[in-house]
């Protein structure tokens, strides 16, 4: 019997909220991230970013990932977000490729600075004596500076208790493959632990990823997307789990309805109907009319809206 990785649900800006977080525990992840968090926003007392970190027990073990380019202000910024909200530790973003953060030299552009990467993950670790400060990076910021090695290194002396490594340069975005080598030399580099992120959608490419790389974490992000069941299948591959199955059908519709109450709990009917639209066409992309779904879905004002069109495709699909 293999062993069985240690599975942790990546942060996705708008997606990562306290509903797919708590759904994705119960579904096997073993760890779940914050959606990333301005630290500026956090230093100027911004309420919207406060609620983004904000968490509920249910969700531990839970990090609330941080991002942007000042040693000093993201490290006041752990202090004010630990004492707020004691989380179980802090990410630092490297690894975001968006334009707008890139461009303020912020999330991948940090791979392009050793020495800022350096002073900001040495910071952050002295914000909070004993508090968990992790890394995630690409493979480098383009083909020509594939540095991810020497990123990562320089994390684990500066004081980084692990580092996660999504397989791609920052020019690659999320095309072509994952580069799973440059994790693998990652991992023979450090002695802290190293996550592999990346193309990571079912069993067998999470077997791929701990045989090429040899790490016995994973980060898996866009693959849950729409099947937050992801996490137990993985396992279930590794280690059959009794009685599990994938919910299609009326159990699926269940489980979007459980995430969608979830959601409505901590953010109220009409924000959460609008922000769970992304979430839901995921959901139900696999079912026929799923693009005519989606439609009416994102016209949908309420839970009931919702539900009805909902149930109007499981009758289509039977």
């Amino acid at each position: 019997m293999e062993k069985t990785p240690k599975l942790i649900l990546a942060p996705m800006a708008g997606v990562t909220d306290s509903a797919f977080r708590t759904l994705s525990l119960r579904w096997g992840a073993d760890e779940v991230v914050s959606e990333m968090i301005s630290s500026k926003a956090v230093v100027f007392g911004d309420k919207k970013t406060f609620s983004l970190a904000r968490f509920n027990e249910c969700e531990r073990p839970y990090r609330i990932q941080i991002f942007g380019s000042e040693p000093e202000i993201m490290a006041e910024s752990i202090k004010i977000l630990n004492e707020r909200f004691s989380p179980d530790g802090f990410d630092i973003n490297m690894g975001c490729p968006v334009g707008k953060i890139v461009k303020n030299g912020e999330g991948s552009a940090l791979m392009k600075k050793p020495s800022l990467v350096e002073k900001i993950v040495s910071m952050c670790v002295r914000a909070e004596a004993g508090v968990p400060v992790s890394v995630k990076i690409r493979a480098g910021f383009d083909e020509g500076h594939k540095n991810a090695v020497e990123i990562a290194k320089i994390c684990e002396s500066a004081g980084a208790d692990r580092v996660a490594v999504h397989g791609r340069t920052r020019e690659q975005m999320y095309k072509p493959s994952v580069d799973l080598d440059i994790i693998a030399r990652v991992r023979e580099a450090l002695t802290i632990p190293v996550i592999a992120n990346g193309d990571i959608v079912d069993f067998e490419s999470a077997k791929r990823t701990v045989d090429v790389t040899g790490c016995d974490m994973l980060m898996i992000g866009r693959g849950a997307l729409g099947r937050v069941w992801l996490f137990s299948e993985i396992k279930n591959g590794f280690c059959p789990i009794p009685d599990f199955e994938i919910p299609t059908g009326e159990k699926l519709i269940e489980l979007i309805e459980e995430h969608m109450r979830l959601a409505i709990c901590d953010k109220g009917e009409a924000r959460a109907v609008r922000e769970c639209r992304v979430p839901v066409s995921a959901y139900i992309r696999s079912m026929r009319g799923a693009a005519q779904g989606r439609c009416r879905i994102n016209s949908a004002e309420t839970f009931d809206d919702v539900r009805k069109i909902l149930h109007e495709l499981l009758l289509e699909n039977s």
